[in-house]
């Protein structure tokens, strides 16, 4: 017998996954007002009459002004109110580090820092990183001395090292091996993720 095929258009000619396709780009385009960063000074956090908060979060060069809620956490509001899927979701709880970003050019969890605490600062989240369309220096040098395995924590180690490098360009194995410190691998890839620290710190002195 074969199985019926799954979303097939109606009568009206919308189908059930296109028409909640449409519903969701419509709310999310109905919750978030993206504006330029330099639009001038950023209003503070202040609370709407149904108990959200408006924040504005400068993230990777652009303001995002958005309702969230005071319990949400900047994690929650990178990937599923603003669709940042390269921060990822691991303990949430502030022990693997899979979810740092930079925030005003320090590493942190993002899983541990509320979205209203960041209002106002400046993200930037593995996206960022990027040179348009071109790998960023640290995330360039992880590919070539194969610094990952699964790949899952390595936005977050790549983040980590980009943080490390802008506090101290040229670390020595035992500040990369602290810098990376709050960074777990389950793979186990910490000799190549040295090794990547290393080759970015070249690559950021030979630019």
């Amino acid at each position: 017998m074969k199985k019926p095929k799954r979303g097939r258009e109606s009568r009206t000619g919308l189908s059930r996954r296109r028409f909640f396709g449409s519903v969701a780009t419509g709310a999310a385009e109905a919750a978030v007002l993206t504006i330029p960063a330099e639009a001038g000074t950023q209003p503070s956090p202040g609370q709407t009459d149904g108990g959200m908060f408006k924040a504005v979060l400068n993230i990777n060069g652009r303001a995002h002004s958005l309702n969230v809620e005071p319990r949400w956490t900047l994690l929650h509001v990178l990937r599923d109110r603003l669709g940042l899927m390269g921060t990822k979701s691991g303990c949430e709880r502030g022990e693997c580090g899979a979810c740092t970003v930079l925030i005003d050019g320090l590493a942190r969890y993002a899983c541990m820092t509320l979205a209203v605490e960041a209002s106002g600062a400046q993200i930037t989240t593995i996206e960022g990183l990027m040179r348009g369309e071109e790998l960023g220096l640290v995330q360039q040098a992880f590919v070539e001395e194969d610094g990952f395995q699964c790949g899952y924590c390595t936005p977050g180690q790549v983040v980590s090292v980009e943080a490390l490098l802008r506090k101290n360009p040229q670390p020595g194995i035992d500040q990369i091996r602290e810098g990376v410190s709050g960074n777990l691998c389950r793979c186990g890839a910490y000799g190549n993720i040295f090794r990547a620290a290393q080759w970015a710190a070249e690559l950021r002195k030979a630019r």
